[in-house]
């Protein structure tokens, strides 16, 4: 990939259901003090793809945080973290392409929902099949259009709060009543907060997707830094204008917050344009989630971690057996939908939950350790995280804390602990099977030239590659 499509995807990654429309969902829980979730969330995640963001200008590799994982803390904790990513991905994908076929169809009912998932499915795969060069192309220009349609957002509600347009600017009206600006209470505030971490999914494809770019070590930074100001100007700024523009109870804002604020701008046609957008937004997702999971099991086979047949590529590449695994359960779906209908979707969205704070947590753990050795060694490294160990420190601590609230709600529990336990399993699992490759599951593990991990310092004299 060119630096270009690492930098857009940097952009579009994360811009999909999470903002459009569970942002109407945090609002609904917090009401304007959503503002709040919103910052504290989103510092949390600049913070992580900052230390990422230092692993992987150090090693761009397709198996990011697993590597990581394994170099920091051992083989059979980079197995668990690859596995975990991989399953979770693998529902993710599959939810996505039903999620885009029953968004499509509820405005424009043209076919039924199983055959246009499998139609979404075919197409998607196939782009992933092109070869890295064709995929980050399409995601460039899925990316600028869902870019492009919250930039015109933006505008449109600037516009509308100002007083330009005929609609009548709301002012503070909707943070003084309704209840003020924390209605529910810090209650509120948690929920919304855990509804917005777990929103922010999707940008560490950025990690996974280096290791194919050209010049991953200039380009990484300027991605990293673009996903900081994306993440303060489009995610805050359209919920800021969302909780100025209509009432937090209004049961508009709640299910399709962009759509209502349109309509309160008299913006014709938005209903439609936003649905188009909406779905584009949830492809290009699928797109960009099959093309991280495909990596992810192809690093996982190199290392004997995943069946060898995974590794096998075609004359473009790209590990074929790897995208048809990660893309199978899609289909498995496409199947179940045509038998059970709608119901498929709900299954599948109740699946996918808390895998991402188990991510955030490896690449933490491992980002303070690889640059203690880092610094040990003497190392240069061209991307840093600020302010380390302290500010590394506080946000494991403030994640922490964001799971211990997420304890709180008997939903969101059961997700985290059914999450941690699959982990925990993984973990085991790892351990036997890289026992069985002769490797110490719990030693770090050490590639040639990687002076970032090394267990014994006078292994390799300081100042060697």
């Amino acid at each position: 990939m060119k630096g270009r499509h690492l930098v857009m995807m940097s952009l579009g990654s994360a811009i999909g259901t999470g903002l459009f429309l569970g942002s109407g969902k945090g609002i609904a829980a917090a009401g304007p003090s959503v503002l709040v979730a919103y910052v504290v969330a989103g510092l949390v995640v600049i913070a992580i793809m900052r230390m990422l963001g230092e692993m992987v200008a150090a090693h761009p590799d397709s198996g990011a945080f697993s590597v990581y994982t394994a170099r920091a803390m051992g083989p059979a904790a980079g197995f668990a973290m690859g596995w975990v990513w991989w399953v979770e991905l693998a529902v993710v994908v599959a939810a996505e392409g039903t999620a885009a076929a029953q968004i499509f169809l509820a405005v424009w009912p043209i076919a039924p929902d199983w055959l246009l998932t499998l139609i979404f499915m075919v197409a998607l795969t196939a782009i992933n099949l092109f070869g890295v060069d064709k995929f980050g192309e399409f995601e460039f220009w899925f990316a600028l259009i869902k870019v492009a349609a919250v930039v015109a957002f933006l505008v449109i509600g600037v516009l509308l709060l100002i007083g330009v347009l005929p609609s009548p600017a709301p002012g503070l009206s909707n943070f003084l009543h309704h209840g003020g600006f924390m209605p529910n209470g810090w209650g509120g505030v948690a929920t919304g907060l855990l509804i917005v971490i777990f929103a922010f999914g999707g940008i560490e494809i950025v990690a996974v997707a280096a290791a194919e770019t050209e010049n991953p070590r200039k380009h990484v930074g300027k991605a990293i830094n673009t996903i900081i100001w994306r993440i303060l100007v489009f995610y805050m700024g359209s919920v800021a204008i969302m909780v100025f523009a209509l009432p937090w109870d209004d049961p508009k804002l709640a299910s399709s917050p962009f759509v209502a604020v349109l309509d309160l701008a008299k913006i014709p046609g938005a209903d439609a344009v936003l649905t188009l957008i909406i779905v584009l937004a949830v492809l290009s997702s699928l797109n960009a989630n099959l093309y991280g999971d495909s990596r992810m099991l192809g690093s996982l086979a190199e290392r004997g971690l995943a069946p060898k047949a995974m590794t096998g590529k075609n004359r473009r590449n790209v590990p074929v057996a790897a995208v048809l695994s990660s893309v199978a359960f899609g289909y498995v779906c496409v199947v179940l939908t045509y038998i059970w209908g709608a119901k498929v979707l709900d299954v599948l969205l109740n699946i996918v939950g808390s895998t991402i704070i188990v991510t955030y947590l490896f690449t933490i753990a491992s980002q303070i350790i690889l640059r203690r050795r880092a610094e040990k060694h003497g190392e240069k490294l061209p991307f840093k995280m600020w302010g380390y160990p302290y500010l590394s420190w506080l946000t494991l601590v403030v994640l922490i804390g964001i799971i211990g609230l997420g304890m709180t709600d008997a939903g969101v529990r059961s997700q985290i602990l059914a999450t941690f336990g699959l982990t925990v399993v993984l973990f085991v699992i790892g351990i036997v099977r890289t026992r069985r490759l002769g490797q110490d599951p719990f030693k770090p593990v050490v590639t040639p030239g990687d002076r970032l991990v090394d267990a014994d310092p006078a292994a390799e004299p300081a100042g060697t590659d």
